[in-house]
């Protein structure tokens, strides 16, 4: 419940139209909370459940080994460089139909992106004032 009150405030915080130094001084902060929960959250929640992954990724995963198996066996002549693999090391793999382990990975771009955002809002204003959009064919 804290976590989630927490994300609840960072996200107000960061979707103010008009911001003054008490309110981004107050954010930084609600910044490094947010990251502290999560790191509680993983080590404490999420070690008590055991997630996999879901049927359509074990199936898009099952898909992916058999076509690189079906593509080295027909490049088998030729020297392997990419990704070598042996085929034992394939064979030996789980099959598709079971599920892999899956846990919260809070090594990615978006969660170490969020201690960007007070600073982010200090230099080029609220985020609603601007887009990442690119624009192309511009109709006249």
């Amino acid at each position: 419940m804290t976590l989630l009150f927490r994300l609840a405030e960072w996200h107000g915080l960061a979707k103010l139209r008009m911001h003054t130094e008490p309110t981004l001084s107050r954010m930084e902060k609600v910044t490094t909370l947010v990251g502290n929960e999560l790191r509680c959250f993983l080590a404490i929640t999420c070690a008590a459940f055991e997630t996999t992954e879901l049927e359509k990724e074990a199936a898009a995963r099952g898909r992916k080994q058999k076509r690189r198996q079906v593509k080295r066996t027909a490049n088998s002549s030729q020297p392997i460089t990419a990704d070598p693999v042996e085929p034992e090391v394939l064979a030996s793999k789980a099959p598709a139909k079971q599920k892999k382990r899956k846990v919260l990975n809070l090594s990615i771009y978006k969660v170490h992106a969020l201690g960007d955002y007070a600073r982010t809002i200090r230099i080029f204003g609220p985020t609603d004032s601007y887009s990442t959009q690119i624009v192309s064919d511009l109709q006249v």
